[in-house]
């Protein structure tokens, strides 16, 4: 089987984002931004280790992992987390994000296909999915 998850995706859809956002607590102007942006994530791996790279108008950020041991992450609304990546199955990544200091737990799963990658963020009951294309 095709090993799809390193590669570079261009956000064309997302639903529910600002909903999503809201409940973790993020505040109205990031939140508005985040939601004109359509960022670019960049995935790579090198031996066990991943790189990912989302890029957009409002914020560049990068995170180094390896599948299985916690890491801290500040995300890109500024949440400081203790996130968790894994497989869960071929292709399909599972980012488990801890709240510190009262924040809350939520959770993505990142099904990466051939031609595309499919995002789904929960938190709570909120759910939003974000879907990017991949670039050539």
């Amino acid at each position: 089987m095709a090993d799809y998850v390193p590669g570079k995706y261009q956000m064309t859809e997302t639903e529910n984002f600002d909903e999503f956002m809201a409940r973790l607590g993020v505040g109205f102007i990031t939140r508005k931004l985040g939601n004109q942006s359509y960022p670019v994530v960049t995935i790579s791996k090198e031996v066990d280790e991943y790189t990912m790279k989302t890029e957009s108008l409002v914020k560049t950020s990068e995170m180094k992992f390896k599948l299985g041991e916690q890491f801290e992450e500040i995300t890109g609304d500024g949440r400081k987390v203790l996130s968790t990546m894994s497989m869960t199955a071929p292709n399909t990544m599972l980012h488990q994000m801890l709240g510190t200091d009262g924040g809350k737990d939520s959770i993505c799963t990142r099904e990466f296909m051939a031609e595309k990658l499919k995002v789904v963020c929960q938190v709570e009951e909120v759910v939003t999915t974000r879907m990017y294309e991949r670039k050539k």
